[in-house]
């Protein structure tokens, strides 16, 4: 019986679901020796949040990060969590730049792209598909796992035997919340393993402490690789630790061979990593670390709930967290029992969060109400009809059916006007920068504006130059951020304006 393989999420999901994906890469590189030369079969150096958080508030330039990844891990399979027409932002980007996305980072070095859409809405996943073959690379079809009346493994199945007819290389399961129980488990990845000819992956957290066992019952069901990390980076709203996976096999038969040198090598690495989540202590929250069964009824991603609790803290209301987190299944059914993953457990998160501040449905964020007219995709149950109305009306614009990028009313910016507004704002045009401008375009400038600045503000050597916690949970919200430089490190800062 073959063993089951092993991949490592510390370099991507470990930080963005337990440090709010503050990890610098220079913090990476001294442990990546030993990382590409375990034997993990594939690592996750990129993509998700990190290219966002690395370049808003690291002043990183994404594909400088994935170079220096590459060359620090030239062994180990390179992948990376794509949100299918959203690539790694929450709108909808027009096909060419999907595309001149996708063979970009396949040049650079990207092997594996994880590609799934929030809604589970294959037409949003077609294109960055065709791309990923098209570049050389592999193009994994990503089932996002959710509960509801209206999901079921049955359905699971079918989608991955349709992502299988697209041309996908591998199927993830991506259990993104920590939900999926044991059980449930088997009977989805045995149904998967038994109807399609691809290998088929898994992904969970272990927030609610089902990590470990959902493994476990996937790997009888024959699952073909699962997700694990690194302590500090693990466990809790993380993956399961890569030790503690191994003590859970240790006798089963496919339990994969693992030397002295390999169980220390993990130690070392576990060791070397306690000195950046330590120095990350600011985004860290033990609360993140333990486990919690209430997200078996909130459904929110770990790497949302690190963030959320540090956003509700900055906005003075952490007393209403469980209040806003009650919310949450409100407005998710209101929207058709969407899965709560990148970006739609952030909208949905944004909306409880109005709900609780302003009175329900007083006030809908642009991209709830973008979610209940169609410009996401198709939910999987209809959308509640007052709130499709009231989006409607606050909008000013008609529910759709059509894939949203092909929305006769959608205003893009294609790969040449990219390259033109680029060139007239005297910034480099080549598709690196165009592609990372299509999803972030103020960031980039002021990436370029302070690259090699000098400082400009004098601050005594013991003040951190640790980047400032990310901005409020709402994109409406009274906050200014402003770039400072101290000893030579850009950090940002928000000041509130009292209205």
């Amino acid at each position: 019986m073959k063993s089951v393989q092993l991949n490592n999420n510390v370099l991507r999901d470990g930080h963005q679901s337990l440090a709010a994906t503050r990890m610098r890469t220079e913090q990476m590189l001294p442990v990546c020796e030993q990382l590409d030369n375990w034997g993990f079969g594939a690592l996750e150096t990129w993509g998700g949040a990190t290219i966002d958080s690395g370049l808003r508030f690291l002043d990183e330039f994404p594909f400088d990060r994935l170079d220096a990844l590459k060359k620090a891990c030239p062994k180990t399979p390179h992948m990376m969590l794509l949100r299918g027409q959203n690539i790694v932002q929450y709108a909808h980007f027009p096909d060419d730049v999907v595309t001149a996305f996708i063979k970009t980072s396949a040049e650079h070095g990207m092997n594996i792209f994880r590609i799934f859409d929030a809604l589970n809405d294959t037409r949003n996943m077609k294109c960055a598909i065709d791309a990923c073959k098209a570049a050389g690379a592999q193009a994994h079809g990503t089932i996002c796992f959710t509960s509801s009346p209206v999901h079921s493994a049955k359905k699971f199945i079918e989608m991955g035997l349709e992502l299988q007819k697209m041309g996908c290389h591998a199927i993830v399961l991506k259990d993104m919340a920590g939900l999926i129980a044991p059980m449930e488990t088997f009977e989805i990845i045995d149904g998967l393993k038994k109807t399609l000819k691809i290998p088929v992956w898994i992904h969970t957290h272990d927030t609610a402490g089902l990590g470990a066992s959902t493994y476990m019952s996937a790997i009888d069901a024959g699952v073909d690789a699962i997700d694990v990390s690194v302590s500090p980076f693990a466990n809790g709203t993380g993956q399961p630790d890569t030790t503690r996976m191994l003590a859970m096999l240790n006798g089963h038969p496919r339990c994969p061979e693992v030397s002295e040198a390999q169980h220390k090598a993990l130690k070392d690495i576990r060791h070397y990593l306690e000195g950046p989540y330590q120095e990350l202590s600011a985004f860290t929250s033990h609360t993140n670390e333990i486990i919690d069964m209430d997200t078996l009824e909130y459904q929110v991603p770990g790497g949302m709930l690190s963030n959320f609790r540090t956003q509700l803290k900055e906005q003075k209301m952490e007393d209403k967290f469980d209040e806003v987190f009650r919310e949450i299944p409100v407005v998710r059914e209101a929207l058709g029992w969407i899965p709560l993953v990148t970006p739609t457990s952030q909208i949905v998160g944004m909306q409880a969060f109005l709900n609780v501040k302003f009175g329900r449905w007083n006030k809908i964020s642009p991209q709830a109400a973008d979610i209940a007219l169609g410009y996401y995709g198709r939910t999987p149950a209809p959308v509640c009809t007052e709130l499709q109305q009231l989006a409607a009306k606050q909008s000013d614009r008609e529910p759709i059916t059509c894939r949203p990028v092909e929305s006769p009313k959608a205003k893009h910016k294609h790969m040449d006007d990219l390259r033109k507004e680029l060139k007239e704002k005297n910034m480099p045009s080549d598709d690196e920068h165009c592609v990372i401008y299509a999803m972030f375009p103020q960031q980039l400038e002021t990436h370029i504006k302070n690259k090699d600045k000098p400082a400009t503000v004098n601050v005594p050597a013991a003040v951190p130059a640790a980047a400032a916690p990310a901005a409020a949970p709402t994109s409406e919200g009274p906050i200014k951020r402003y770039a400072l430089n101290v000893n030579g490190k850009r950090i940002e800062v928000g000041v509130e304006e009292l209205v």
